[in-house]
């Protein structure tokens, strides 16, 4: 091989070398830059009042007597004027669901505190349900029920449940929002720092708190009142955003 094939192989040789360099470098300064492109994490939530547009409330009688037919009878009559009661203040006979009876046997219990084999009388139990849109009318009557001790009914009445029927559909309005925070938030945070928000990466939904009003408890796991009639819903959403 003469001075200038050797000559050509050298420059080929360099060529070669130098090319496979600058692709290396080309790569991995792409790797870094993509690398290295920032980003910011921002949560971003919404609030919204509403008001219950659902109530269920439980009204509990009972009857007690030292024989189960006689108890079973004071048990009817009970449920008579419950049944009574309430159509009188101007529910239908389909809003009203009794339960099936519950009985209790009772045992006479010894002087030294031990309850022995011997019964001493039998509780019948029953409750009544109502389940209604009019939330103001079911919430005054599980207040006035206990009237009905008037006329001779064991009766206790629990504390109504309120709920929002209509929770799906606000649910997604409320995410919609929350990002919509994030977004503004996302904004000013890259405009502090001299950047500009460029995309979206990811979003995930935090837990929703549905509370009273003014409420400031929390949970990790979300909260769902059932105890008040007016009540507020907090969506968070978790997002990260690209800028540049």
């Amino acid at each position: 091989m003469n001075n200038k094939n050797i000559a050509y192989v050298f420059i080929a040789l360099i060529l070669g070398i130098s090319f496979t360099i600058s692709s290396y470098f080309l790569a991995n300064g792409l790797i870094n830059f993509r690398a290295e492109r920032k980003t910011i994490s921002v949560t971003g939530s919404a609030k919204k009042q509403l008001r219950s547009d659902l109530v269920k409330w439980t009204g509990m009688y009972t009857a007690v007597a030292k024989d189960l037919k006689e108890a079973y009878r004071l048990l009817e009559e009970s449920q008579k004027k419950v049944k009574t009661y309430f159509l009188s203040k101007g529910l239908s006979e389909k809003d009203l669901i009794f339960s099936s009876i519950s009985t209790q046997t009772i045992y006479e219990m010894l002087p030294n505190g031990i309850y022995s084999t011997k019964v001493d009388s039998y509780k019948l139990s029953q409750s009544i349900q109502i389940t209604s849109k009019d939330v103001d009318k079911i919430t005054e009557l599980s207040r006035k029920s206990t009237e009905l001790i008037n006329s001779g009914v064991q009766f206790e009445s629990m504390p109504p449940q309120y709920y929002y029927t209509k929770l799906a559909d606000l649910k997604i309005e409320m995410l919609s929002l929350a990002t919509e925070d994030a977004v503004r938030r996302a904004k000013q945070i890259a405009k502090s720092t001299g950047s500009q928000v460029e995309r979206l990466k990811s979003a995930s939904m935090g837990v929703f708190q549905i509370t009273p009003l003014y409420s400031t408890e929390v949970s990790d796991y979300g909260i769902n009142d059932t105890t008040s009639i007016d009540k507020e819903i907090t969506a968070v959403v978790n997002c990260e955003f690209i800028i540049k």
